[in-house]
């Protein structure tokens, strides 16, 4: 096949994993090839919830809209035991702030059809009925065997290949990657119209004094979610009438459940891989890590994941980075793996809590719940913040390089607005910035630093100011832009009529208060949306420190750099329309679009 057809990655499974790695490689110019072993979309829903972490990840892909309108927005979990209201925690995301500060309720084949015009709209195309049955790999290439539908087999040739095949990846066996863990108990999932009281603003946990059930509502009325910890028969006979006795006995009130439109009896898994990759290839989501829906987390995780190995793959292949960024995908996600393991078992516990003692306990913990306001915030932070995904960080990575040598010079006079200190959480290295958006949401600023996530390169905002006369942190900036504008966006940020790079308004300092960036200061912000490196000084060194981790290796030969494609509802930027003013004291010019 000739170079110029074959694709520069393969993805192997179109689900929401693998239609967000393909979207997300397209997004940035690679050319993809995405096949799937079942003859079409998936008719049924496993995952129903996408958790704040995860809109934001939608919102830089330029894909959050339809699935928020398509969906419904929950903010309160609600607890049962034995007819009687335990209590009712409202979500509360005042220390983890977010402009999505609620789950979104949402059936995983909309989610994915969201997602598919998305990746139709890049030009890439899902091929139903292929199978993945080998693979091999050598220092540049991958071979992988496709089985299709009539029996024959062919050889694809790519760099790359990224495994989103599922629990029972080919990919991940092909590579010999164990599943590292344990089997857990049998539940049942049903999805079925619902006749009961209760509002659909919330989820719903609902202990019978045995047992405990989970119900979930759709954005359709009168539908919902339905989970059964511990089902009677190995099969889902009879499910809605068991549910329904069980829900009425749990919530004190008349419950009819109709005929389910899906039912699935399954023994959940606890497992996953020691590590996410293996040369050229890599595994993503399920194929890594299987465990408890109890928290909904497996899509959450793996969409993530996704968008984290998209744009290093990028990088690499387009001669933008050395091929050690690639090991930091397995370095950063393999620990969120396991610490979702653990957090997934506690939850899969309390979820289940088939204690009768435990049950009686409960009227008693949770009155003291509602009388001690600070324990029942405790609570729904913590609740919140292991499902949410928000407090997922980078401290540890090898990319997140902290500040700046350079100290930070006496500051002269500068103009408004004056910077007040705020006892307000602002982003340190490895944390994510769009804590940054969800103060003042609607200032210019936040509304800017959103709309520059969705780029799909790294940004370096500069605060100018008058501290440092020389002008060095807008030198060095413009410089950077100069050099390195094809995989950094670089903006200015705050006084539009300061000299530099272009300017990301900012006027009544809302952004620079929530970065923490007094003049001078800047901070340097990965595509998957986390700080990498802040300083108070942007100088040369300081900014080759930050930039280190990306420093090819010398002698490293560069990968052909295909154009990135920038999707207008994912970002309206290229890199080859950023103009920049390169002359210190000219007026800037403006930035086409």
């Amino acid at each position: 096949m000739s170079d110029d057809l074959r694709p520069h990655v393969l993805v192997a499974g179109a689900g929401p994993v693998g239609l967000t790695a393909a979207h997300e490689l397209a997004r940035r110019g690679l050319a993809v090839r995405l096949v799937d072993a079942a003859p079409g979309p998936a008719r049924t829903s496993r995952a129903v919830a996408v958790h704040p972490r995860t809109l934001e990840t939608l919102d830089q892909m330029g894909t959050v809209g339809p699935v928020i309108e398509n969906g419904r927005k929950n903010r309160a979990f609600t607890m049962y035991a034995k007819g009687r209201r335990l209590v009712r925690l409202d979500a509360d995301y005042s220390s983890m702030p977010t402009r999505h500060p609620y789950t979104v309720i949402i059936e995983q084949t909309r989610t994915e059809a969201v997602l598919r015009e998305a990746v139709a709209r890049l030009g890439v195309e899902i091929e139903w009925g292929v199978r993945l049955t080998g693979l091999e790999q050598d220092h540049s290439t991958v071979r992988a065997t496709l089985r299709h539908t009539d029996g024959t087999e062919e050889i694809c040739e790519t760099p790359w290949l990224v495994g989103c095949d599922g629990g029972h990846s080919a990919v991940r066996k092909q590579l010999g990657l164990p599943l590292i863990g344990e089997s857990r108990d049998t539940w049942i999932l049903a999805d079925a119209p619902v006749r009961t009281d209760l509002e659909p603003d919330s989820i719903y946990w609902v202990h019978t004094g045995k047992q405990a059930l989970m119900m979930v509502p759709y954005a359709r009325t009168g539908h919902w979610r339905l989970l059964d910890t511990a089902p009677a028969t190995a099969d889902a006979t009879g499910a809605a009438d068991r549910i329904a006795a069980r829900l009425t006995a749990g919530l004190g009130h008349p419950v009819h459940v109709g005929d389910p439109e899906w039912t699935s009896v399954f023994t959940f898994q606890q497992r996953m891989v020691p590590r996410m990759h293996d040369g050229r290839v890599f595994v993503a989501g399920d194929a890594a890590h299987v465990h408890s829906p109890a928290s909904g987390q497996g899509m959450n995780t793996g969409i993530q994941e996704a968008y984290n190995l998209a744009w290093k793959i990028a990088m690499v292949h387009q001669g933008h980075a050395p091929a050690q960024l690639l090991d930091t995908y397995s370095t950063e996600r393999v620990p969120i793996g396991k610490a979702l393991l653990g957090s997934t078992r506690t939850a899969t516990f309390l979820v289940a809590l088939k204690n009768a003692l435990a049950s009686l306990a409960l009227p008693a913990v949770f009155t003291v719940v509602r009388a001690v306001p600070a324990l029942r915030r405790a609570i729904q932070r913590k609740v919140l913040g292991g499902m949410s995904g928000l407090r997922i960080e980078y401290a540890a990575s090898p990319l997140t390089t902290g500040a700046g040598p350079e100290p930070v010079p006496v500051a002269a006079p500068v103009a408004a607005p004056v910077f007040v200190p705020r006892r307000r959480h602002v982003p340190a290295p490895g944390e994510r910035v769009a804590t940054a958006t969800a103060h003042r949401p609607d200032s210019p600023g936040p509304r800017a630093l959103a709309a520059e996530l969705r780029d799909v390169r790294w940004t370096l905002l500069v605060a100018p100011g008058a501290h440092d006369t020389t002008g060095t942190p807008v030198r060095t900036a413009t410089d950077a832009a100069t050099r390195h504008g094809a995989w950094l966006s670089v903006r200015t940020v705050g006084d539009t009529r300061t000299p530099g790079p272009r300017p990301l308004p900012d006027p009544d300092g809302a952004l620079r208060r929530a970065l923490g960036l007094p003049a001078g200061a800047w901070a340097l912000i990965r595509p998957d949306g986390y700080l990498a490196a802040h300083g108070g000084l942007l100088t040369p060194r300081a900014l080759d420190e930050a930039l280190r981790p990306l420093s090819p290796t010398p002698g490293q030969p560069p990968h052909s750099a295909p154009e990135a494609v920038l999707e207008r509802p994912s970002s309206d930027r290229r890199a080859d329309r950023d103009n920049l003013d390169t002359t210190v004291g000219a007026p800037q010019k403006e930035a086409t679009r």
